[in-house]
Formats: C-alpha cells, structure tokens, sequence
C-alpha cells in the first residue's frame, strides 16, 4: 500500500473543500472526530472486559447428572 504524501494530502483536501464546501468541512471534521472517540471508547471497554475475563478463574463446573442409558428393544421379527 503506498503511503500518502504532503502533495497527495493537499489534493485530497481540495476535493474535499470543492465538495462539501468551506462551511459543512468543520462540521464533517467534527462528527468524524466524535465518531472515531466512540469507537475508541467502545474497543477499550471489550478490551477490559475481556483482559478481566481472562485474568479471572474460571467458577468450578457444576456437575450435570448423566441419565443411564436406555438397553435397545430387541426389533427382529417373530416367525
């Protein structure tokens, strides 16, 4: 993947400004920026929940009774 230059930058934030216009630019800036901080904030609370997760010891686990098992009916047929 190429990295972005100085030069690219510039054309890819004059597209931009064409596009959207000088004022609605500082607004898409900002909802990005709110975007992007939640999503952070939601990646790091999974990863503490997880890290938690892992670093506790799993509870003992409960023991299930087995039923015995059913002796199969004898099915051949009778002459």
């Amino acid at each position: 993947m190429p990295n972005i230059g100085a030069p690219e930058l510039i054309v890819i934030l004059l597209v931009a400004l064409v596009v959207f216009g000088p004022r609605k630019l500082p607004e898409l800036g900002k909802s990005l920026g709110h975007g992007l901080r939640e999503f952070r904030k939601s990646t790091q609370g999974l990863r503490e929940e997880l890290t938690a997760g892992i670093s506790t010891p799993d509870a003992p686990a409960a023991q299930v009774a087995v039923p015995a098992p059913v002796p199969a009916r004898d099915v051949t047929p009778q002459a």
